[in-house]
């Protein structure tokens, strides 16, 4: 085949068209094979046994009536199961010793030849504990909180510019106020699974995670092998949000278990046992201090996050970080501050430290807009920089001021009656909000493989993982607008270990990390080909590259993605019910690469900041130790009737800072204002400032009763409205 069939000229297909995703029929007719419905012959299935005690040691096992019943292969304690090297993550180092340091820490497993003998094993096992005092509760004046050295993403945990407290204290307008987020659950659809087996020393193992490559560099590395004798598979992922983002102790365990037996494992957690063992949203307690001149620019900015980690390592919640990023400020302080309790370790969920973070930042604008009588629109465009305010680069792009401006026109926002608690429809008071977002880009080193086959058909190897994103469809696309060739002509693989590394599907990296890598190998690839001379070989032509020499170069632009939410609420003031009635979402996020999985992505992670704010939180229960929420029955997450009108729309925004696409991740960014603006909106519509995450009605009624005039019988006869004092912090 000549280098002539590979033409160049207009695509069919170009970057941003809304190809439907190509993996979309295998999911909806159920061919889809994720991690749990692999069964090899001779398969086992385990059944894994938590800690009933919130803080001890194991004293003793008594596993003789588990192993009595008929089908029972092994149970795993402490004192038999196989030994593991020193893990980089101390939460995948299971079964190793006594130590108990939260409720539901797994200190036993039970391997039987079905899944119902292994559960019938687990509950025969009797563990006795010499239990200790356990400590739960996150408080911000806890006597072991302790100033971080670093949050997450390798943020300083403390930033200083300027003299915030001579600044605050000289502002003619101040604003003191605590904002408090929940402890949060990912709770993806399809619980974390593993089928691991070995073979002549090689381990597999299918394995519901957002990134095979760290998933077989860690498993490597507990059980003392070469990456090359591992190969983990994640080729269909039903959703992580972050919680599948680092290897999980199913897929150690399973790995166990089969090294143990000889057999085949399958381990899927269930879901009662979720929250305590693969990471959750740390709770905060937030305090945001704002001072302001008149005109409403800031002159002085505070936010401090207070948030727990656990015993066995460390995570702090980097929610204090978008205050360095957002708004002009001149004097800031930045602070996070942690405590290690007796609780499960937190992890990564759904846009981390920004959505907690922009709630309390963009509650406490607001909060400000009130006081001064200013737009809230208008507010944040007054305060908007001209340069990153913590660290003074430029940004590659910032379009904020443009998503508040086209999403108040698309939105409707004015004409707006800024006084709260005038519109009404019955017994429903309505109210509008608004809230800026912004989330960091990133992007890590990744490699690909193109290859072109004799047939003119096309090959892309790169060990991304699609967790419902579209990953298959966009890279397919980015391949045939380098190639210049028709997307049919384009195969993916993804998903596995044994292809070229790439980062995992998390911080909203992936798109921009894998497809750098695409787009080198592919403009390698097409080098190649314009260069060969004659009929191409039999087995094609393959052209490999990495990105490890670009990201490792770092960028001096500040470089994030922008976005501006509006929501319009309806608060019963009979049930204290809220209910969303809008959404609209206008974002700067780059490059849109696939318009239709790009509004899917939007419109997702509006939703989840919906439920965020109107009804998920778990709470710790102090004498037991655990989340009284475990389940999807008390665990509630929004449903489409709870979304009734919901859009998504986004600037056409070139970026040439970023990467050859010039695209932004987009995963996360529409989570991160929505809470805000959905509690912004429930002031405008009550009058009462709600700062306690999530807006349920056990808390929103009381507070609406507290009302002069207002009752369950009717009669709401609205009060005087004030914009309070100039200086303000009291609800």
């Amino acid at each position: 085949m000549s280098p002539d069939s590979f033409p160049l000229g207009p695509l069919p297909y170009p970057l941003g068209a809304p190809l439907v995703r190509r993996e979309g029929r295998e999911k909806v007719t159920g061919t889809a094979r994720y991690a749990a419905e692999h069964t090899p012959p001779g398969c086992a299935y385990a059944w894994p046994v938590p800690a009933t005690v919130a803080r001890g040691r194991v004293t003793a096992v008594d596993t003789a009536a588990a192993l009595a019943l008929p089908g029972v292969y092994t149970v795993l304690t402490h004192e038999n199961a196989p030994r593991l090297a020193a893990a980089a993550d101390p939460t995948l180092w299971v079964l190793q010793d006594d130590r108990v340091p939260h409720r539901g820490w797994y200190v036993a497993l039970a391997v039987a030849d079905s899944l119902e003998t292994a559960r019938a094993a687990a509950g025969a096992v009797r563990v006795r504990y010499e239990t200790a005092a356990h400590d739960v509760p996150l408080t911000a004046g806890h006597p072991r909180m302790y100033d971080a050295e670093t949050a997450n993403g390798g943020y300083p945990g403390t930033r200083e510019r300027g003299d915030f407290e001579g600044a605050f204290a000289a502002a003619p307008v101040t604003l003191d106020a605590t904002y408090t987020v929940p402890p949060l659950h990912n709770h993806p659809m399809e619980p974390h699974a593993s089928t691991a087996w070995w073979s002549d020393g090689h381990l597999t193992a299918h394995d519901s995670s957002q990134g095979a490559t760290r998933v077989c560099e860690d498993l490597a590395a507990l059980f003392r092998l070469d990456r090359s004798e591992v190969t983990v598979v994640s080729e269909h992922v039903g959703g992580g949000f972050g919680a599948k983002g680092t290897p999980r102790p199913q897929v150690v365990l399973a790995a166990m278990a089969a090294r143990h037996t000889g057999h085949p494992v399958k381990l899927s957690l269930p879901r009662r046992q979720l929250p305590a063992v693969v990471g959750h949203r740390a709770p905060t307690v937030q305090r945001l201090r704002l001072g302001a001149g008149d005109d409403g620019v800031l002159t002085a900015l505070a936010h401090e996050a207070a948030t727990h980690t656990s015993t066995v390592m460390e995570f702090v919640e980097q929610a204090a970080v978008p205050g360095r990023v957002m708004y002009t400020s001149p004097n800031s302080r930045t602070v996070h501050r942690v405590v290690p309790l007796d609780v499960p370790t937190p992890s990564w969920m759904r846009a981390p430290g920004e959505a907690p973070g922009m709630y309390a930042l963009e509650s406490a604008v607001d909060e400000l807009a009130v006081l001064l009588d200013i737009d809230p629109v208008d507010l944040r465009m007054r305060n908007e920089p001209d340069t990153e305010p913590d660290s003074g680069r430029a940004f590659s792009s910032r379009h904020l001021v443009g998503c508040l401006r086209e999403g108040a026109e698309r939105f409707g926002w004015l004409p707006r009656d800024r006084r709260p608690g005038v519109r009404r429809e019955g017994d429903l008071l309505l109210g509008t909000g608004v809230a800026s977002a912004t989330y960091p880009v990133y992007i890590a080193a990744s490699s690909a493989e193109a290859h072109a086959a004799t047939d003119g058909s096309y090959r892309i190897r790169v060990n991304a993982t699609d967790i419902g994103t579209g990953a298959r469809t966009v890279l397919a696309q980015l391949a045939a607008g380098v190639l210049a060739v028709p997307e049919e002509r384009i195969r993916i693989e993804i998903g596995s270990s044994d292809l070229p590394p790439a980062m995992l599907a998390g911080g909203s990296a992936g798109t921009a990390s894998w497809g750098w890598a695409v787009h080198k190998a592919c403009t390698a690839l097409r080098h190649r080909l314009r260069d060969h001379v004659g009929p191409l070989p039999a087995d094609g032509l393959t052209a490999a590259a990495d990105t490890r020499r670009e990201t490792a170069e770092g960028s001096p632009y500040a470089r994030h993605a922008f976005g501006a939410t509006f929501a319009e609420v309806q608060v019963d003031t009979v049930t204290g019910e809220v209910r969303t009635r809008r959404l609209l979402g206008v974002y700067a996020a780059g490059r849109i690469l696939n318009s239709r999985t790009a509004r899917s992505q939007f419109i997702g992670g509006m939703t989840m900041g919906l439920g965020m704010a109107l009804m998920e939180g778990s709470v710790l229960d102090p004498a037991f130790g655990d989340f009284a929420e475990c389940d999807l029955a008390s665990y509630h997450v929004p449903a489409c009737a709870d979304v009734p009108l919901i859009e998504a729309h986004w600037l056409e925004e070139e970026d040439p800072h970023l990467n050859p696409m010039g695209s932004k991740g987009i995963g996360e960014i529409g989570i991160v204002g929505t809470a805000a603006a959905l509690a912004n909106a429930v002031r405008h519509a009550t009058g009462v400032r709600f700062r306690d995450l999530p807006l349920t009605p056990d808390k929103v009624l009381p507070r609406l009763l507290d009302r002069p005039g207002e009752g369950r019988a009717g009669g709401l006869h609205h009060p005087k409205i004030s914009c309070g004092t100039r200086h303000a912090g009291s609800p």
